[in-house]
């Protein structure tokens, strides 16, 4: 018999990984609808293409309209899921932010972050959707057209796993994230052209020219552990992690707390001035922007990149425009850094600025994080069709709007 490990690994810090399949028949989802994301035509969007192909596939929805920011976290939390066999969100990128930490915020986590999750095009970026669709051969697609693909999707019934981030904070905040974590250009883009989210995907345009008339540098130290050397333990050969934080109890064993050193396997930049450090997760930065091309649903990595101070506006811009067909890193930019990771940390130097997680902001402070391979499920496709559906649905209609939904300030 084999002796007993001295140091065994804590519950949490390598849960299970979730596997793809299919949903089970018949077929009920919770439809989570932000009115106001994008251009504010989500419930429009919905009556006109989704629910008649809802009908179609026999696929029963519950509608909940969110009302307020945190709403739709709030009831993914709170919510008995076992009534649905799907977890719908029709917004941007930022409400579905609210249902993956909104779940991970669960006593039963680790079963209701398995409660496949799909993501219909509502808002102004709709990153993951493009990433979903680049994922599944489509050619690119944008607004009513890539709404009509990831329904399809939904209507297939075929979900796989995701990766999702751990993300911690020097002040204990512990987030979850699914998309990206940015710092610099390209975050004040996003939240210095929310004011112009009526223009659709066009307010990105707008507010690169605004920031670029501007141009910033942010000092701080990044360190990350590449991905070829987190198939090395640390020297010592012990586990190393951090107490895992209130809301989840899953550990991050590959970071250690903000007042000791990263470990010396990992990578510590030696500039300390950029234009933008940005981590993404997905192919997409959104529907006209391909900033990973080599990106997957679950690659067991982060696609950092890191521009250095001292390029030129006009090098900039050109980077910019090379992301409409994801040539950006042909361009050999001197400034410009790739390198797929399995974790960072950023300690900036001052409180310059604002961070994003998946395109919401979060103030500037020292923050890392890891990624955890295939922690959640999400509507994509396989390379497998599903059966046709048995019968029609008997879908629950949408609720009327209150006047209090018609001007709620929620802007995911």
């Amino acid at each position: 018999m084999l002796p007993a490990d001295p140091h065994p690994a804590p519950k949490h810090l390598h849960p299970p990984r979730a596997t793809g399949g299919l949903l089970p028949w018949p077929r009920r989802v919770m439809v989570l609808l932000n009115p106001r994301s994008g251009t504010g035509c989500a419930l429009q969007l919905f009556h006109s293409q989704v629910q008649p192909m809802l009908a179609e596939a026999a696929i029963e929805f519950t509608p909940f309209v969110t009302e307020r920011p945190n709403h739709a976290r709030e009831l993914v939390r709170d919510k008995d899921l076992s009534q649905w066999d799907a977890v719908v969100v029709l917004a941007g990128d930022g409400l579905l932010h609210e249902v993956v930490n909104g779940l991970m915020e669960r006593p039963d986590w680790e079963a209701a972050i398995k409660k496949p999750l799909c993501t219909l095009p509502g808002g102004s970026g709709n990153a993951l959707a493009a990433s979903i669709n680049h994922y599944a051969g489509n050619t690119r697609a944008t607004q009513e057209e890539l709404l009509t693909n990831c329904t399809y999707l939904l209507c297939k019934g075929l979900y796989a796993p995701m990766d999702l981030v751990s993300l911690s904070t020097a002040s204990g905040k512990r987030l979850f994230s699914f998309l990206s974590f940015g710092w610099g250009f390209i975050s004040d883009v996003d939240i210095a052209s929310e004011k112009y989210r009526r223009l659709g995907n066009a307010r990105f345009t707008l507010g690169t020219f605004q920031k670029l008339a501007v141009l910033q540098v942010y000092k701080g130290r990044l360190s990350y552990l590449p991905v070829e050397m987190s198939l090395f333990p640390p020297s010592n050969g012990l586990p190393i992690h951090i107490l895992p934080q209130p809301g989840s109890s899953l550990e991050d064993p590959l970071l250690v707390p903000f007042d000791q050193p990263v470990p010396k396997h990992w990578t510590v930049v030696p500039e300390e001035e950029f234009i933008l450090i940005f981590a993404i997760y997905q192919s997409q930065l959104g529907a006209d922007f391909i900033m990973a091309p080599s990106a997957k649903l679950h690659d067991s990595s982060m696609h950092l990149f890191y521009l250095k101070a001292g390029i030129s506006r006009l090098a900039l811009l050109r980077l910019f425009l090379a992301m409409d067909k994801g040539t950006h890193l042909d361009m050999n930019c001197p400034h410009l850094h790739y390198v797929p990771v399995r974790a960072f940390r950023l300690e900036p130097f001052t409180s310059t600025g604002l961070m994003t997680v998946d395109g919401e902001p979060l103030p500037c402070e020292p923050v890392q994080g890891q990624v955890h391979d295939q922690l959640c499920l999400c509507s994509a496709a396989p390379c497998l069709s599903a059966p046709p559906p048995p019968c029609k649905s008997q879908a629950v209609p949408f609720p009327q709007l209150s006047n209090a939904q018609r001007h709620h300030s929620a802007t995911r």
